[in-house]
């Protein structure tokens, strides 16, 4: 068996490769996105034309995925935590259609907030969708449950949804492989209409079925190989510890934990297990990265003053953990090693020297200058940077498309100016139908599709609508007479203000798209075709 160094992301995606994997979907957001790009990488994902092309957005991910499992093939679809929500409703629904091919929807959960607008636990939308959830506590188990997890998707006929955290997915770990890889999934037509369609007669019935087997999702978990009861001499305490909480507790015990530990790492939550943890040990402390998913169960179903956790302050309810914040938990002596250290002055992101969206913002804040209380609704992406000095641009980012909304709205409301800006990745993602709204009624507003032919943010991935923005927008119904396109430089800074001048002053849907690659693929770009020319 071949041992590879991987981060967490990776050991998932060569899992999913040597499961026979056919199909990754998914729309690139921080911690996830290495997922996919591993696998566009990786040579047998090649030659066994596994498709790893990206998604538009994860909801667009997540049905592709169940077409290919419709036809019996393995999918894996891959999102941070706030695409889940994109992708809810297909991700729901399949709890209801079921599935043929197993289908894996891995969400990469973002503690602190390192690059999202929030800390939400994907565990709760597991729980709601009624679909088992694996959560790995090291990069072995990741790499080991994408075949535990394909394999159980398609016996229990249901999709799984693996949730792993920043930390998890990157962090670098020794992992061993098998010798040899899985092969994908015939073609089948085993797949049956009736549970597929989700008229209220089949979903009825469905419902009924998928509710009747979480008795057996439980116990199912009470046995599983990755939910484990580690026995301890000392019973004053007693810990339960899921996921990668898991690895910080047993961090804080080089020489072995003197407590009971109840590893969790697949749901349900096996009710039988915490009972006897609660039966042996006189008060339990619940460790869990994220929030207190468990903890609430826990107090839910046992009602007792004993258990210690988020809910009673014995571990912070925000941020991630870390071993140091576990042994104070424990009351551990603790060398603060984890503390940001004190001597390294703090170094906010900023938008790239040369970056187009600079001189975007430049001129967008030159013309705003003549009116009284604009207002400009932005996006998500890196121009979201446009933010902090020295532009102080943006008004408003909420979440991915709702610039464009958010403008309309503002402009229904009597406001004037109304700006929305937006990157090109985004638009394609979820602009399309808010700027359809906006021209439908052609609200007085003014949208700037700030164009840097990639999808900067996350590191470069191809962008869905890259030369097809003009198209687009005329598709909708926009006016050729008011999209504009403008090369964002210095030396064009006369035209730029005067066409968001003239756009302002046009009581009506308008369009300004500013174009100019990214400076980091420019580069890369510059550097591939000198490697092209020297061979």
């Amino acid at each position: 068996m071949a041992k590879k160094l991987l981060l967490g992301d990776e050991a998932i995606a060569l899992g999913a490769i040597h499961a026979g994997l056919s199909g990754v979907y998914a729309y690139p957001g921080t911690p996830s996105t290495e997922i996919t790009e591993f696998i566009q990488g990786n040579q047998l994902a090649q030659e066994r034309g596994i498709h790893s092309r990206w998604s538009t957005n994860e909801k667009t991910a997540m049905e592709a995925a169940l077409g290919m499992s419709f036809m019996g093939k393995r999918a894996l679809v891959c999102m941070k935590h706030v695409g889940l929500n994109v992708c809810a409703d297909p991700f729901v629904n399949s709890g209801m259609t079921g599935v043929n091919g197993g289908v894996i929807v891995l969400v990469a959960d973002d503690p602190s907030m390192h690059s999202s607008q929030d800390e939400q636990d994907s565990r709760f939308y597991g729980k709601f969708a009624l679909i088992p959830t694996f959560e790995p506590s090291n990069q072995q188990e990741a790499y080991d449950m994408m075949e535990t997890a394909f394999s159980y998707s398609e016996s229990i006929c249901l999709p799984v949804l693996m949730r792993v955290t920043t930390r998890m997915a990157h962090s670098r770990a020794v992992v061993q492989c098998v010798d040899e890889p899985r092969q994908q999934n015939a073609l089948n037509y085993n797949a049956e209409a009736k549970n597929w369609v989700l008229l209220p007669a089949n979903a009825r019935k469905r419902n009924d079925i998928v509710t009747a087997q979480q008795a057996q999702l439980e116990q199912d978990a009470a046995k599983s190989a990755y939910n484990k009861y580690v026995e301890g001499s000392d019973k004053k305490l007693g810990i339960l510890a899921s996921g990668i909480g898991y690895n910080y507790v047993t961090e804080c015990f080089p020489n072995g934990c003197p407590y009971p530990i109840l590893k969790i790492s697949q749901y349900p939550l096996p009710k039988q297990l915490v009972r006897r943890l609660m039966d042996e040990c006189e008060d339990v402390l619940i460790v869990e990265e994220g929030q207190p998913f468990i903890e609430d169960m826990v107090r839910g179903v046992f009602d007792l003053k004993n258990v210690h956790g988020k809910l009673d302050g014995t571990l912070p309810r925000t941020g991630e953990l870390n071993p140091d914040i576990v042994k104070k938990a424990l009351g551990m002596e603790t060398d603060q090693c984890f503390d940001p250290c004190a001597d390294v002055a703090p170094r906010p992101p900023a938008l790239c020297q040369g970056c187009g969206h600079r001189d975007v913002y430049a001129a967008l804040n030159e013309v705003l200058k003549e009116y009284e209380n604009p207002r400009v609704f932005g996006d998500i992406g890196c121009y979201t940077l446009g933010f902090l000095p020295p532009y102080r641009a943006i008004h408003s980012c909420v979440d991915m498309g709702a610039s464009i909304t958010m403008a309309k709205g503002a402009s229904d409301a009597g406001q004037w100016p109304a700006v929305a800006i937006i990157g090109d990745s985004t638009f394609t993602h979820s602009g399309m139908t808010g700027l359809l709204d906006a021209i439908n009624e052609n609200a007085d507003i003014t949208v700037i599709i700030s164009d840097n032919l990639t999808t900067g943010m996350t590191g470069g991935q191809d962008s869905a609508g890259t030369n097809k923005f003009e198209a687009i927008c005329r598709g909708l119904g926009l006016s050729d007479d008011h999209l504009k396109v403008v090369v964002p430089l210095p030396k064009n800074m006369p035209e730029i203000t005067q066409t968001i001048r003239d756009e302002i002053n046009y009581h009506g849907t308008s369009v300004i798209i500013p174009r100019r690659e990214c400076m980091q693929t420019l580069q890369r770009h510059l550097k591939q075709k000198k490697a092209a020319e020297k061979k």
